[in-house]
């Protein structure tokens, strides 16, 4: 298994205080709107703990106000009460605690009720001839208060609906928008750095992975961003604030409630023990699955040539299965995880009603509190479930992190110098002096190789598969580095020239065309808005290929498909010539450039080269020798070493690897 597919295995850790540290700075510049976002979660949490406690004073308070003992008082008392029968009946609760007067003066009464008749009784001497009956106006009159203080806390309640509402949406906006706005720079930064990563990075890395990095993972932290960093906060306001306020209420309901606190943590320690596994292996398949398929659907053509549909299909089908079996598991996991928290709130609930029950039946507490502590009780398993899920949120962001910050901390680029030298124009001399080059380590794929290419020469290189001929073209350039030796375009050492001055300057035409979506105009003028139309036009017409765009159905605004899937091989090639040739480089390389072109075109291609390569320095690296023939020069490379150079009329004269290469391909014709 490569070294790749193990990166893509990574899990790390569920925190890592180092990458967090690192990806809070994506999130330094937006401080202001995630503590804004933090502030109206605040309050949007105070306004959902508020909910439960207007409902305990609208029970307690109100809906069983009329329990509540009452003083009888003289009419002229200072306190708002009820009138009856020439009396004033003030609430207990009514009465402010710092009044001055002496309250023991005044006889206690209340209301009953008994057979659904109300009686105004002595509060600490309920006897049948103390009770007084109340009519149903005098107990309207004294349910007044109650109904005021119900439509109070109606008011209040729908108020804090509607303020959760506002806030928490506000909360939502701002949160996403946040999280977006860090994930894009994320994003930003990652591409920017992968196009600034040499050639020698990407022969190592596969696109796929490269993709997997810039969408899936940035994604992930966008979860871990707006589900973890922010809702954390709330998850914990909920809890302390649940804590508190049930404390305050009533200190042993709380105790009780607070004993199932291990059951929760030690269920929670068992799920996350169990999904950490089951999660990682499901993220190992699942990258097998993206791998297989991104490999087979790019190779189909080949599949289908060779009849593997079936056989091909079977793999996949034992990698989705295996998926299936983990993603079953994790369900299974969810599954008893779920419920066994749903068991434990009842038990707490079941165990508050035992115990509050009998206390608000023997009259210890209120109903209400019972009530607001089953509300509160059942709301405080709510952020504990979500902390237990935010876990693999968390920990796939660490995953992700990681990867990303792998790509950030890969510095394999072409270093420019702080003061290149500026190029006013190339003439076109280009040296090689005793250069050494290798991809790895010392295996060498050029050894000492001096030549010398003069400004409007053409030079081809020919040689076996792996003589060296496209590492010389991606040294031209710049692509990669020489361990030794120098490489010089009019006497100065190309290293002195900024990389990307110096590769405006060199045209390449490569041997697998690379077209982008968009236009056939766009593919040749690249985004470069000095090219206009008449130059696109004229650089179609040197290449021979107008004639097929002035055929197609919107010509030059003709639709290219990815990879210019809908062209054929030399019409793909054609557009390559153009392209080039559109930003008149004064050095032309050619690689392999006519090799995928049928004989018609290729006669095409000749006959616009001769036009083309005058008052340019042209280098063509070619298989087939009938392309190479009227160069000045040809350089023969064989296991990296240069063996031979003429022209070719001299190079068949002296029998060498060139002459040896001539008669195998032109067999027939040379001993006819």
């Amino acid at each position: 298994m490569s070294k790749d597919f193990h990166e893509d295995e990574i899990m790390g850790k569920a925190y890592d205080s180092k990458l967090m540290k690192r990806l809070l700075k994506y999130a330094k510049p937006y401080w202001t709107y995630l503590l804004l976002a933090i502030v109206l979660m605040v309050i949007v949490t105070g306004l959902e703990l508020l909910r439960p406690y207007l409902l305990k004073i609208t029970i307690d308070d109100y809906i069983n106000g009329y329990r509540k003992p009452m003083y009888e008082m003289e009419l002229t008392a200072p306190y708002n009460g009820t009138i009856f029968q020439d009396k004033k009946y003030v609430r207990i609760d009514s009465i402010p605690k710092e009044t001055q007067v002496n309250l023991s003066d005044y006889p206690l009464k209340n209301i009953v009720e008994d057979n659904g008749i109300y009686y105004l009784t002595d509060y600490q001497n309920d006897t049948i001839n103390n009770r007084v009956i109340l009519d149903k106006e005098s107990y309207q009159n004294f349910r007044q208060i109650d109904i005021n203080g119900i439509n109070k806390i109606s008011i209040i309640f729908i108020g804090a609906i509607i303020l959760a509402f506002l806030f928490n949406y506000l909360q939502v906006i701002i949160l996403n928008y946040t999280g977006q706005k860090i994930v894009f720079n994320i994003r930003q930064e990652i591409f920017s750095h992968i196009q600034s990563l040499s050639i020698a990075y990407f022969d190592k890395n596969p696109v796929g992975r490269l993709v997997t990095r810039v969408t899936n993972d940035t994604e992930t932290l966008n979860e871990m961003y707006t589900g973890v960093l922010v809702n954390l906060f709330k998850d914990i306001f909920i809890l302390v604030g649940i804590m508190v306020v049930m404390i305050k209420m009533n200190l042993k309901l709380a105790l009780i409630s607070f004993t199932l606190i291990p059951l929760i943590i030690l269920a929670s320690i068992v799920f996350r023990k169990q999904i950490r596994s089951v999660y990682r292996l499901g993220r190992i398949q699942l990258a097998r699955i993206n791998s297989t398929l991104n490999e087979n659907i790019t190779g189909m053509k080949t599949i289908q040539i060779f009849k593997k549909e079936e056989k091909i299909s079977q793999q996949f089908d034992e990698i989705n299965k295996d998926y299936l079996k983990t993603a079953k598991k994790e369900i299974s996991i969810y599954a008893i995880f779920r419920p066994s928290i749903e068991v434990i709130r009842s038990l707490g609930i079941a165990i508050l009603i035992y115990y509050g029950g009998g206390q608000v039946v023997s009259s210890y507490i209120e109903f209400g509190v019972l009530y607001a502590f089953i509300d509160y009780l059942q709301r405080f398993f709510e952020p504990i479930l979500d902390l237990t899920e935010k876990y693999n949120i968390l920990q796939s962001a660490m995953a992700s992190s990681e990867r990303l910050f792998m790509i950030l901390d890969d510095n394999s680029k072409i270093e420019n110098i702080e003061n290149p030298i500026p190029i006013t124009g190339f003439n076109g001399k280009i040296e090689f002096k005793n250069v050494w080059f290798a991809y790895e380590d010392e295996n060498w794929v050029l050894k000492d190789v001096s030549f010398t290419i003069n400004p409007g020469e053409a030079v081809a290189f020919v040689g076996a598969t792996g003589a060296g001929k496209t590492s010389i073209i991606n040294l031209i350039t710049r692509f990669y580095d020489i361990q030794r030796g120098e490489i010089l375009i009019d006497g100065v050492n190309i290293k002195d020239y900024d990389k990307y001055e110096l590769r405006k300057n060199v045209g390449v035409v490569l041997q697998d065309v690379f077209l982008f979506t968009g236009t056939i105009e766009e593919n040749i003028r690249l985004n470069n808005r000095d090219i206009d139309e008449e130059k696109i036009i004229e650089v179609a017409k040197y290449v021979n290929a107008h004639h097929f765009i002035s055929k197609l159905p919107l010509q030059y605004k003709e639709p290219v498909m990815e990879r210019g899937s809908t062209l054929s091989s030399g019409e793909r090639q054609l557009l390559s010539f153009a392209r080039t040739l559109a930003f008149d480089p004064k050095i032309l390389i050619l690689d392999e450039a006519t090799s995928n072109i049928d004989t018609e075109t290729e006669l095409l291609i000749q006959d616009a080269l001769g036009k083309l390569i005058k008052g340019r320095t042209t280098i063509a690296v070619a298989h087939r020798l009938s392309t190479i023939q009227h160069a000045d020069k040809i350089i023969v490379l064989n296991k990296g070493v240069i063996k031979e150079m003429g022209n070719h009329q001299e190079l068949l004269e002296n029998e060498g690897i060139y002459y040896d290469l001539y008669k195998l391909q032109y067999k027939e014709a040379f001993f006819s």
